[in-house]
Order: C-alpha cells, then structure tokens, then sequence
C-alpha cells in the first residue's frame, strides 16, 4: 500500500463517521442531506475539481435511482393491490384455519415469506397486523399459549419479513446491491432464498417459542379492537380470489426473475428463449407485468372501482419516497468514492488481510445500518465501498450482494423506523422491543452470513 492509498482509506472512513454524525448527533440530518453533503467533503478532500465533483453526485443519484426506482415504486403498488384484494389475508386465513396451535407460529412464518416477497418490512407488517391481532386474541382468549400470544405470533411475521427484506430481490435493499456490483439478479435471488429460510426458521418460530413465555406483551385494548375489527370488516368489495391465482398474482415478477435464472443456467447465452427471459425477468419489466396482472385479476375481471385503484396505487408510493431519496443520496456517496479511487484503496488494503469480502462486506453493511438507523445507508456505503472487488478473480459477486444483505439487518435499535413500528403496535417496553424485533433480526443477520460461508464453499451458479 502507498500513502496515499492509506490517505483515501482514512478519507472514506472520516466522511463515514461524519455522515454518521450528521444524521444522528443534534443536527438530526435527512440522510438525504447527510449523503449529499458527506459526498461534497469527501471529494474535496480528495482534491476532486468542483465541477467533476457536481458531475460526479448528480451521475451517482440518477443512475442508481435509475436502475432500481422504479422497480421499488412498483413494488409499492403491487403489496397495495395485492393488500386491497384480499390476496394477503386470504393467503394467510387459508393456512390459518388448517394449522394447529403447536405449528401456528411456523404458519405465520409461512404466510409471512410469501406475502414478504413484493412487500417492504413495514408495509408487510401492516398488513398482516389484523390478522396477528385477531389470531392471537383467540390464542389469549382461550390460554392456548404460556406467556404473550402476540409475540408468539408476531416474532415469526418479524422474522420472516425482515429476512425477504434484507435478502431477497425486488426488495430495494438487495436491489441496490446487485446494482451497485453489476451482478446477476437471478443468482442472487436464488441465494437470498436458501439464506432466508433457515434465517427464518431460527429468528422466528425457534426464537419465538423460547421467548414468548418470558414476555406478557400485549397490545392497548382499543388497538386491538381496532385491528381486529379491521381485520374482519373493512376486507374488498368481493369475496378473495382463490388460492392459485392468489399465490400467482403474489409470487409473479419473482417467478419471472427465477425463469430468468433458470434460463441462464440451462440454455446457451445466444438463445432465443435467453433473450426472451432476460427481458421478462428485468426487475422492472417484471414487476410492471405483476402490477398489471394484479390490477387485472384483482380489480377489472372483478368490475372493480378503477378510480380507487389509482388512488391507491398512488398513495402507494408516497411511503416510499424517503426510500428512494436516501438511495439517490447514497448513490452519489459510492459514486464520489469510485471516482475518488478510495475503492482501489480497499482492493489494495484487501490483499494485505486474509480477511473474506464476504466477512467484510458484512461488517461495513452492519456498523452502517446500526449507527445510522438506515438499512439503505448500510447497503449502499458497503457496495459503494466494495465495488471495485467485484471484478476480482474467485469472488463470488451474488454472495457479496446477499452478504451486504445480511449486514443491513443487524439489531434494528431506536434509530430504525420499523424498531418503532413494533414497539409502538405492539405496545412493548423498550426493552421489550430490544428483545423481540432488535434480537430476532440479529439472528437473521448472522445466520444469513453463516449460510453466505456455507454457499461460498459450493460451486456458484453462474
């Protein structure tokens, strides 16, 4: 390593720590603020010229907010169509009523990863709290479970929601990943799911039944009643679609991604059905089809109020708009760090450690996501950081992507919005919430990185 390469390393880690303390010291900074103005400072320091530097931010935000806005956008609308329908609860009343108290939590998990596939974490957990309500009212009702049937029934809609979240494209947080490191979706989404599963099986229904006899958690009455009232009054207009087109209209742009994979796998690069796939399976191209396939079975087939439906697809959005922004932000921060080389800084400062990419990218994602409160933050100043090992021989680029995941997930603590949204709905302690949402996603996290080990040690797919 030469000076100046250990002079970029403590630029980037000082414009870290400073975007750090803009957004959670006294000044209380929109990371969107933050982002933009730690980029200014670090490529002054790095001697950028002004105008390379403006070009440099605005190149950064647009192309990232480019390559998964969109997709982000669409995902928004269709977990609204998708809530609107029916379709989440009818999937997760249908598992519901066939399923013991003994294997209920594993149920709720279930339902929570399918209905977790287009949804954010708070969008996902909004829509499922009528039913954790109204299911685990009963369970209170009648002692069928030793200490809070709420958490019992939340900690797996916890879990699983926040590992498709953190894992698993079309969710902006791998998105962004696979953008940054200009890696195969399909490959990564393929991963994600083998890394969800175990993660969920153990932060959820494992956790659950260790911790809901040491908790009494239960929420204010009238938000109970609230919510379970929502739960069985304000439903669609028509009865729920069955479960098959439910399940369709659900997991369709996923399936369309997976074909895309699949695709790759089996048949040459110059096929005809790889180009046909490759368009079909593009994020946003398949996310749009899932939209339109959803407004068409859920509302048009079903003479539905079309007028609603764009009102809701509307209001869809406006809950991720700080998302969005916050990844244009932390798009012209690894744009800044490209052109100012700390990249190849890094790539240097790697060869001399025999620690993995793997551990690293995890690390960097994890100490981002905790001290800044932003999973978004996390995501993207790891593969902002890590991009340029992204070329490098042996490195398997997906698992990096996952394993950024991973990190974004660790111990979800005051400084995160969803930490909020369960305490507050749940009516939780703080300490409380510390040990139900802040713990089970840690499990999620370090579980996601030891099968990203495991997966390395196979073959990859591509």
């Amino acid at each position: 390593m030469q000076n100046s390469d250990i002079a970029l390393l403590l630029t980037a880690l000082g414009g870290v720590i400073f975007l750090v303390v803009l957004i959670v010291s006294r000044a209380r900074l929109h990371p969107l603020i933050a982002l933009i103005i730690t980029s200014i400072a670090v490529g002054l320091v790095t001697g950028m010229p002004t105008e390379k530097l403006v070009k440099s931010i605005e190149a950064g935000a647009g192309n990232t907010l480019g390559a998964v806005g969109l997709v982000v956008a669409l995902g928004a609308m269709l977990g609204k169509i998708l809530a609107d329908g029916g379709v989440t609860e009818g999937i997760s009343d249908l598992i519901i009523r066939r399923t013991s108290v003994r294997l209920l939590s594993w149920a709720m998990a279930g339902a929570a990863f399918v209905i977790g596939i287009p949804m954010f974490f708070e969008v996902g957990l909004v829509v499922l709290l009528p039913l954790i309500f109204s299911v685990a009212r009963k369970l209170d009702a009648a002692s069928s479970v030793r200490g809070s049937a709420y958490v019992y029934v939340g900690v797996p809609v916890i879990a699983a929601l926040a590992a498709m979240h953190g894992m698993v494209p079309p969710h902006p947080g791998p998105l962004t990943a696979i953008a940054s490191l200009h890696t195969n979706i399909g490959a990564t989404m393929l991963y994600g799911f083998l890394a969800a599963i175990p993660a969920i099986i153990l932060g959820g229904p494992i956790y659950g039944a260790f911790i809901t006899p040491r908790l009494s958690v239960r929420p204010d009455q009238a938000l109970i009643d609230q919510f379970s009232s929502a739960g069985s009054n304000d439903g669609p207009d028509h009865a729920p679609p069955g479960l098959a087109i439910s399940l369709l209209t659900a997991l369709l742009p996923a399936l369309l991604m997976l074909a895309n994979a699949i695709a790759e796998l089996v048949f040459p690069k110059d096929a005809g059905i790889v180009h046909v796939t490759a368009f079909l399976g593009d994020p946003a191209i398949a996310m749009l089809i899932g939209v339109l396939f959803a407004a068409l079975m859920l509302v048009y087939i079903r003479n539905g109020n079309t007028e609603t439906l764009r009102s809701s697809m509307s209001a869809s959005v406006k809950p991720v708009a700080n998302v969005l922004l916050i990844i244009a932000g932390g798009g012209a921060f690894q744009h800044v760090l490209t052109d100012a080389r700390v990249g190849d800084a890094i790539m240097h400062l790697s060869q001399q450690f025999s620690l993995s990419p793997l551990i690293l990218g995890w690390i960097i994602s994890m100490l981002l996501s905790v001290s800044t409160g932003s999973a978004t933050v996390g995501i993207v100043g790891a593969s902002g950081l890590l991009g340029p090992l992204a070329g490098g021989e042996g490195l398997n680029v997906p698992l990096l992507a996952l394993s950024i995941g991973c990190g974004s997930l660790f111990f979800n603590y005051a400084n995160h919005a969803g930490f909020w949204l369960v305490k507050e709905s749940f009516g939780m302690s703080m300490g409380e919430a510390t040990k139900t949402i802040s713990v089970v996603q840690s499990i999620v996290s370090v579980v996601g990185l030891v099968m990203v080990l495991i997966m390395n040690l196979l073959p990859p797919l591509i």
